[in-house]
């Protein structure tokens, strides 16, 4: 008798973030998914404020346990100077381990930047950051219709579902 196959390990995890917009004559560039946006200012908080990189990385948390944005970032921004989400969710992806991400979704609510221009964009980026094909990445994009504060213009919110296999 042969050994057992034993099936794959499948996790599905989901990350939320969301900041506020500075004041519209902040210096601070807006960064979505590794884009830059310059029709609005930068988004509150201690990094660039990348709300769709912060939420793939704590739906990636909430597979491994490892606190990316309440640990390892925080160190590197306070104290190396990183501020750049990208490096975040990089050092995210090595916590994985064996498990391979396999398809994330996104869904970003927000009266502005308007996104549907430039989601192919900001999917091709987020793509080429987690090593996936253009095919494993959805995003979603509402304006909120004023229902929130997002949804009135005064920031911007992101949820991630992210599937893993190992």
């Amino acid at each position: 008798m042969g050994e057992a196959i034993k099936p794959p390990k499948i996790r599905v995890g989901i990350g939320q973030d969301s900041h506020r917009f500075l004041p519209d004559d902040s210096s601070k560039v807006c960064v979505l998914g590794g884009v830059m946006f310059d029709t609005v200012p930068g988004l509150s908080g201690d990094s660039d404020g990348d709300v769709i990189l912060h939420a793939i990385c704590n739906a990636i948390t909430s597979v491994t346990h490892v606190p990316i944005l309440g640990g390892i970032a925080m160190e590197l921004c306070r104290k190396d100077g990183i501020t750049d989400s990208q490096v975040y969710l990089e050092k995210a992806l090595e916590t994985l381990k064996d498990q391979t991400v396999q398809h994330i979704a996104l869904t970003i609510e927000g009266k502005r930047p308007k996104f549907q221009p430039r989601i192919d964009e900001i999917r091709t980026n987020v793509a080429k950051v987690m090593n996936l094909d253009l095919s494993q990445v959805g995003i979603t994009a509402t304006s909120g219709d004023g229902l929130t504060d997002f949804g009135c213009g005064e920031g911007l919110q992101c949820f991630c579902i992210l599937t893993t296999i190992e």
